[in-house]
């Protein structure tokens, strides 16, 4: 394994003050100033930018300024939840006074406001050094472009750290920022968080408003936090939960912050599924990614879980999603300055959109509650579900360049067949590291559960970790 080379950016401020919680409570117990957060942050992201690329925009001065305001504010005695911590948040994401090009090439404007989960983190003082790399509109698991070049794992340069959010696993996994936000469309948190060895959480839909789209990509995408800790995931959520007046999606409100700090109340009943939903290409699960999952499982039950083989009734659940992410794929295409800019595939996914989006979008949205009755009946007897995050360990870069469509799909599909469903479905999971393979790259396991079922989720996860420890382990090359 290659791991990156990250010299110059350790040891400043101490290895102990590497989470987004230690940090935010080095800063209000006056430890240590924004400041001095940022600008390590800062150097970090230089050092590494020309191996791993996680940052599509740095906001160097900006974020200096944010981070005096914010020592300015702790002086004077004020605390907010991450009062001064430096953070980034996926491309897709608008900053106010910064374009939002979605991993695309071309011109774009400066947008005027923060959009509701930006402002929400600024509301809780957190600073913005950046926005995150991202593939085309978000639509591979491997973040690579035109528009930005490569970007890289930090467990190994010679591999992806995932799509499409890759840009801020790959900026958390290096210890460039403690926490990220980045966004779900079919496991684009889930599938990074499982190749850089980060727990990734896609909430219940509309638990992290999307405003200024009421929701996004006809409802399949949620935004969430990728982070080293299930606790610091939590706060990263917990901070950025809530709903705009405009949002289509308002469910009801949950302590996420309370639930990674206790264990699951009771004896829970797992369904461990090792068959994804989609039959249309033909699936082969690794053999070390089966293992590892088979590991969670046995780690569950030894922490006195029950679990038991079986797999959700997914029924035609494709046939509800690819409508939607075409669709969403169209209304993108129809912002960017300059549509002879976009990757072919993207073009050919738009006028798929188009071709889609009558009848057949709405059938896919109205297939919706029918297929939630169908798979939730399996809540009635079982709590969560255990399934593998990805089909295989992290892909190599370049793995999806230069080639057509159809092979794009297929690839796609028999890679990442794990995620996508609860997508549609609207409901939360968590990916959580499974282990390395032999070469040290990283794999994952998700837990999945019913509507607004993220405490249980993450208490499962918060026991698991204490368990597993899996924030021990960092890529070479970090001073952690």
């Amino acid at each position: 394994m290659t791991g990156f080379i990250g010299g110059g950016i350790g040891g400043d401020v101490g290895r102990d003050c590497e989470g987004l919680a230690a940090q935010a409570q080095a800063l209000a117990e006056r430890q240590v100033s924004s400041r001095e957060l940022v600008e390590r942050s800062l150097r970090r992201i230089a050092a590494t930018q020309g191996t791993l690329n996680a940052f599509r925009i740095v906001r160097a001065e900006a974020a200096l300024r944010e981070a005096d305001e914010a020592d300015r504010r702790l002086a004077a005695g004020e605390r907010g939840v991450l009062l001064g911590v430096p953070l980034a948040v996926k491309d897709d994401m608008d900053v106010a006074g910064e374009p939002t090009a979605f991993g695309c090439s071309g011109d774009f404007p400066r947008k005027k406001d923060d959009s509701e989960a930006v402002r929400r983190l600024r509301a809780a003082g957190a600073v913005i050094v950046g926005k995150t790399n991202t593939p085309e509109l978000g639509q591979w698991p491997v973040t690579d472009g035109p528009a930005f070049g490569v970007t890289r794992n930090p467990w190994s340069l010679e591999h992806s750290p995932g799509g499409s959010s890759g840009g801020s696993a790959a900026a958390v996994a290096a210890g460039l920022v403690p926490a990220a936000l980045g966004s779900d469309g079919a496991g684009s948190i889930r599938i990074p968080a499982a190749w850089t060895h980060l727990v990734g959480i896609k909430p219940q839909r509309g638990r992290v408003s999307t405003w200024p789209q009421g929701e996004s990509f006809r409802g399949i995408t949620s935004d969430g936090p990728l982070a080293r800790t299930v606790g610091d995931a939590a706060l990263l959520l917990q901070a950025v939960s809530g709903s705009h007046s405009g949002d289509l999606h308002r469910p009801p409100a949950v302590d996420v912050l309370a639930a990674a700090g206790r264990e699951p109340r009771r004896r829970l009943r797992i369904a461990l599924s090792l068959r994804p939903a989609f039959a249309a290409v033909r699936h082969w699960l690794d053999p070390v990614v089966r293992d590892a999952t088979l590991r969670v499982a046995t780690r569950l039950e030894i922490l006195g879980h029950d679990v038991v083989e079986e797999d959700p009734r997914y029924g035609p659940i494709g046939f509800a999603f690819v409508p939607r992410s075409m669709a969403g794929v169209r209304d993108w295409a129809a912002r960017v300055p300059d549509r002879a800019l976009l990757d072919a595939r993207t073009r050919v996914n738009a006028r798929g959109g188009s071709l889609l989006g009558g009848g057949a979008l709405r059938a896919a949205r109205a297939a919706e509650a029918p297929l939630r009755r169908r798979i939730g009946e399996m809540f009635w007897r079982f709590d969560a579900v255990l399934t593998p995050t990805t089909a295989v360990p992290p892909l190599r870069t370049g793995h999806l360049a230069g080639i057509g469509t159809r092979d794009t799909n297929s690839r796609m599909i028999a890679a990442c067949p794990y995620a996508w469903p609860w997508n549609v479905l609207g409901w939360p999971a968590v990916s959580v590291p499974s282990g390395l393979t032999a070469a040290g790259l990283p794999l994952g396991a998700q837990l999945l559960g019913p509507a607004n079922s993220e405490p249980l989720l993450i208490s499962l996860a918060a026991q698991l970790e204490e368990d597993q420890r899996w924030y021990e382990q960092w890529p070479d090359g970090h001073p952690g």
